[in-house]
Formats: C-alpha cells, sequence, structure tokens
C-alpha cells in the first residue's frame, strides 16, 4: 500500500469509534464485574466486535470473526489485539451480562443529550415522551410467543422491546425487555417522568392506577379512550366555530370507571372527540389537561407516529433479523449495542451537517467502514471526497497504471488507480 499523505490515518469505523471513552468504557465494565475472569477479551472488545458486526451488517458469527481477520493489519487502530474466535463472542455474549452495555448506551446518551437536538425539525417538544412497544421474530425456545399458532402447530417467539422515546431527541431514555405474550401495560407503570411533562401513548395501555399517578405528578398524559372504557360525563364544554371546521366535535369532562363500585379506580379526565378532516376517521382522545386546546390535544397524539418511523429505521437499517446467539442475554446485547451504534451515528450526522438520508449514511458507512477517509468531509459529500481521495493517489503513484490484455479477438485496456 502505498504511503500517501491522503490518509487520515485512521479508517471511519475508528473515527466513530472516536466518540466512546475507552477509559468510560472500561470503568463501567469494572463496575458490573463484567471483566472477572477474562483475560483478553474484555467489555470495549466486545463492544468494538459488536459495533462492527452491527455496522456492516453480519448476520453470523462467521462473518464476524473472518471479516475482522481480512483486516487484521487495520484492527490495531480499533484497540483490537488479535481478531477474537468464534468460540470467543459467543460465550461473551452468553455470560457477560447485557446491564453494561445498558450503562455504555446511558452514559453516552447523557455525553450527547445536549447536541442531539435537531434544529431543522419544526414545532420541538422539549418535554415530549412517546411511550410503545415493537416485537422481534424469535424462535419459540428462547422466548415464549404471543397469539394462536398455526395449523401445523408451528409458532414463533418473539421478544417484545417496551421503548420510551424523548421527542425531540429521537433517541430512547427507558427500555424495557419482555417476551412477546407478555402484556404492555405492566411496563407503564415502570415510567417516571418530570413536573410538567407530557407522555402520549396508545389505547392498549389502560391502567386507571397509573393514570392517577400521572395526575398527581402533574404530568399530562395523551391516549385514546379505550372501546371497553366506562365513564360518566360530568360537563360539557364549549367548541368554538373555529375548533369544530378544524375538525374537533365535543369536549367533554367525565369520569373513568365504575361509580357503583366502592373500590372502582375512577379517574376524573377530558374526552375529546375530533374528526380528521383528510380521512373522516373519527378519534376519541383521553387527557387529564384541562387547559390545552383540543387541536394541540390532538396534535400531541399525532406525534406517536414518530415512535413507529424510530422502530421502522432500528430495523430496516441494523440486522434484528438475525442474532448472534440463540439465549436471550445475547439477543439483549445485541439490540444495546444497535441503540448505541444508532446514537453514535447521529452524533456523527449532527455534527457534519449532511444533507443525505440517514439510511444513506448509514449504507455509505457500512460500504466504507475501514477506508482511510476523513468521515465528516466524506458524508457531507462523498462523491467529492472519493474522486479527490482518487486523485491524490494517482498523483503519488505519478499517474494511473496502464495493463492492457491482448486476446486472440481483439485488445482491451484496463486502467487501474494504484
Amino acid at each position: 500500500m502505498s504511503k500517501g499523505n491522503f490518509f487520515t490515518g485512521q479508517p471511519i469505523f475508528n473515527q466513530i469509534l472516536s466518540h466512546i471513552s475507552r477509559g468510560r468504557v472500561k470503568a463501567l465494565g469494572r463496575s458490573c464485574n463484567a471483566d472477572r475472569y477474562c483475560k483478553s477479551f474484555g467489555t470495549y472488545e466486545h463492544l468494538v466486535t459488536m459495533l462492527y458486526a452491527i455496522l456492516n451488517r453480519c448476520d453470523s458469527l462467521r462473518e464476524v470473526t473472518t471479516g475482522l481477520l481480512a483486516w487484521e493489519q487495520r484492527i490495531c487502530h480499533l484497540g483490537l489485539k488479535a481478531h477474537p474466535r468464534r468460540s470467543t463472542l459467543s460465550d461473551a455474549n452468553k455470560r457477560r451480562s447485557e446491564k453494561v452495555f445498558e450503562k455504555i448506551y446511558f452514559d453516552l446518551l447523557a455525553r450527547y443529550e445536549r447536541i442531539l437536538p435537531d434544529s431543522r425539525q419544526q414545532n420541538k417538544q422539549g418535554n415530549l415522551y412517546i411511550f410503545d412497544s415493537t416485537s422481534i421474530a424469535l424462535f419459540q425456545e428462547i422466548l415464549k410467543a404471543s397469539g394462536l399458532s398455526c395449523k401445523d402447530g408451528r409458532r414463533k417467539g418473539g421478544i417484545k422491546v417496551h421503548t420510551l422515546l424523548h421527542s425531540e431527541r429521537d433517541t430512547p431514555v427507558m427500555i424495557r425487555y419482555s417476551p412477546a405474550a407478555q402484556s404492555d401495560v405492566t411496563f407503564l407503570k415502570e415510567v417516571q417522568l418530570a413536573k410538567g411533562s407530557v407522555i402520549v401513548f396508545d389505547k392498549g395501555y389502560c391502567d386507571y392506577r397509573t393514570y392517577n399517578r400521572f395526575i398527581g405528578d402533574e404530568v399530562t398524559f395523551v391516549t385514546r379512550l379505550y372501546s371497553r372504557s366506562v365513564y360518566q360525563v360530568l360537563e360539557q364544554r364549549l367548541v368554538s366555530v373555529d375548533q369544530q371546521q378544524l375538525g374537533v366535535q365535543d369536549d367533554h369532562l367525565i369520569m373513568l370507571g365504575y361509580t357503583y363500585l366502592k373500590k372502582a379506580v375512577q379517574v376524573p379526565a377530558r374526552l375529546i372527540t375530533y374528526i380528521d378532516p383528510g380521512t373522516q376517521k373519527q378519534y376519541q382522545f383521553l387527557t387529564n389537561n384541562t387547559e390545552l386546546d383540543p387541536l394541540t390535544i390532538a396534535n400531541y397524539y399525532r406525534q406517536r407516529w414518530q415512535i413507529e418511523t424510530f422502530f421502522k429505521r432500528i430495523k430496516q437499517n441494523y440486522p434484528l433479523q438475525y442474532f448472534l446467539g440463540d439465549n436471550a442475554n445475547a439477543i439483549k446485547i445485541q439490540i444495546w449495542c444497535v441503540l448505541i451504534a444508532d446514537l453514535l451515528l447521529k452524533v456523527i450526522r449532527q455534527g457534519c451537517r449532511s444533507a443525505m438520508s440517514f439510511s444513506n449514511m448509514v449504507a455509505l458507512v457500512r460500504i466504507n467502514l475501514m477506508t482511510y477517509m476523513d468521515l465528516k468531509s466524506f458524508l457531507r459529500s462523498p462523491e467529492k471526497s472519493l474522486l479527490r481521495r482518487l486523485k491524490h493517489l494517482s498523483i503519488e503513484n505519478k499517474g494511473p497504471c496502464c495493463l492492457t490484455h491482448r486476446g486472440p479477438a481483439n485488445t482491451k485496456t484496463f486502467i487501474f488507480a494504484l
């Protein structure tokens, strides 16, 4: 390889890893006893290997170890002394607790939370949180399935990822895991928010005790009315003509829950009936805030679609169809590392102010993961950066190298920029 001065000295992957403090990762590993009885493959080496697998979209242990072996002359930049064996990575995914990767994620989130908000987003809500879950299909032997069995008796299991998303930063601030068969309502009880926050969730999270806790904590919740909910109308509020033209039909103060049972939990709430002007579909929004405009409540619930976009981005851009382990701990480790990789790429994208889509950026990083090139310049203008690199290489090698192959029928000339 030519000793040109165009190279930055570090591959793109190492420039991504530069956003992680190696000493901090090792300290978190020691605090969780994650490096106990480990001679060479510690928490940091495990994290780097998993991030390589995720950014390179590796679907098996062989792809990970073979890929690192192919770049063995360059992995010294990554802090790895040697490429890991398949058995080493498999054992680490099984034995090292996923809690240390959870701590690494939240440590990075606390470090970069100030630069994550995107100034290009409109109507930013700094205190808006969205709660929902997504299911990832697995074998039933690992985690239990939900729903009915197929006619042939086969069933797929799954892991459910319960996520509390900060709307402005577009990053999870709480993650919980459960088998796909477990109810979602259980994890809404664990949500703790500051005074004045707003949380939006689907109508499936129907828990009156949690609703009353939000009221006591002065947290605004916005959801939809569950079809089997029982309520009593206490007051009908005035709806202006302008609000009616924009889709607001009714605005009531209600009391949720049975009124004739002494032990029944009751919730004072506000019920807004809204018809979407575009689709003409009717919605019934439930909230505990009596001061906000009805259209503001409708816009809050419309923002709930952001978490669906987040789940779609995670599943499309990172390897979550195949896992590097057949146990629950390995699966959770891979999901945490996916969230770490997504957070790092969001920070890098925010720093270089790239105009390309997030999916295109992830694809370009994957293709050029071990290329020696300045990452920020590359993401601002990929084609110009590559052409500039080829030009420098051609000058340093005194022009392109021409090779002529003479065949029986014709002559072909190939030009290589070495």
